[in-house]
């Protein structure tokens, strides 16, 4: 009896701990880390700069958030040194959304956005030089 109650109470314990955030990795082979509020990570964009950044930001938002291709991908806490992470969200979070007009500029502005599918438009980067 005490060895099944004290395996009820191991049982009960793990399941109040939360699961440890895997780390996504996108089709450009850029790491994507899950963060809080269905925010994400992404700390470098590979080979392919900002374009690879948005790219493993949509494989992500379609991955693992189930989000449609007309959604948006806002930038909630932009880049602040020139190898800085990038905070993502599919909430704006408050931030006054901006169109991206200079994707590698785009990084560093707050609320900067694109849709699902013209982020995920940057993989075909990473397809192009995989398959040579």
């Amino acid at each position: 009896m005490f060895h099944k109650t004290l395996t009820m109470a191991a049982v009960v314990a793990l399941a109040a701990v939360p699961a440890v955030a895997q780390t996504f990795r996108a089709e450009n082979r850029v790491d994507v880390t899950p963060a809080l509020n269905n925010a994400f990570q992404i700390s470098s964009g590979g080979d392919y700069g900002a374009r690879g950044m948005w790219c493993a930001a949509s494989d992500y938002a379609q991955d693992v958030l189930g989000a449609s291709g007309t959604s948006r991908i806002y930038i909630t806490e932009p880049r602040t040194s020139t190898s800085g992470p990038v905070t993502f969200s599919l909430d704006a979070n408050g931030t006054q959304g901006k169109s991206v007009s200079i994707v590698g500029a785009s990084l560093r502005q707050l609320g900067a956005n694109l849709s699902v599918d013209h982020a995920y438009q940057f993989c075909y980067d990473a397809r192009i030089t995989n398959s040579r």
